[in-house]
């Protein structure tokens, strides 16, 4: 292994001013990492996550001053952060991990990111979308795929991440959406 996690983490850059920041970028996404994959989802949820395993995540990931960030610091970085920029970093990380073995399993699934949600008003909200590629025997993302509700359709960003992560002899599992000739 090359590179953590982390030191992709930290090629990412920071969307806040400078004056304030109490939290380095790489140690929030991090954490919203760690929550989401532990099924905390939204602001609010990861702000809970946060509260509730403070003292391990203080420990654990040398948190300085032993202050971990508030829900608001979150909900900013979210609202801010390139996510193409985040996507990229969590890709060239796992790529040290896609040396995949002829006939294991990876599942291709889409997801709405609803906490990303603008023009709550209108009934023409946009919102993140994300691919990602799951390898079953490994427990591991091999890729992830952002895109836009508005701007692109699942079946072509599928298409992409099919592309990026050049897998042979695999398994495939996919909604019944991508059951099509150029799949």
């Amino acid at each position: 292994m090359d590179n953590s996690l982390i030191d992709y983490l930290k090629q990412i850059p920071d969307p806040r001013k400078k004056k304030g920041n109490r939290h380095p970028l790489w140690l929030v996404l991090l954490i919203i990492i760690m929550g989401m994959m532990s099924g905390y989802w939204g602001y609010r949820q990861l702000g809970r996550f946060v509260e509730r395993h403070r003292l391990s995540l203080i420990k654990l990931l040398n948190v300085p001053q032993a202050r971990v960030p508030s829900y608001s610091t979150i909900r900013r970085v979210m609202l801010n952060l390139d996510y193409l920029e985040l996507q990229n970093a969590f890709n060239q990380w796992s790529q040290q991990f896609s040396q995949i073995a002829s006939g294991e399993w990876v599942s291709i699934d889409g997801k709405s990111l609803k906490n990303t949600v603008k023009n709550y008003d209108t009934s023409q909200q946009d919102f993140i979308n994300c691919v990602s590629a799951f390898s079953h025997q490994r427990g591991l993302v091999l890729g992830v795929k952002i895109m836009s509700n508005k701007q692109e359709s699942e079946i072509s960003v599928v298409r992409q991440l099919l592309e990026i992560l050049d897998l042979t002899g695999v398994v495939f599992t996919l909604d019944a959406l991508h059951c099509q000739k150029k799949l």
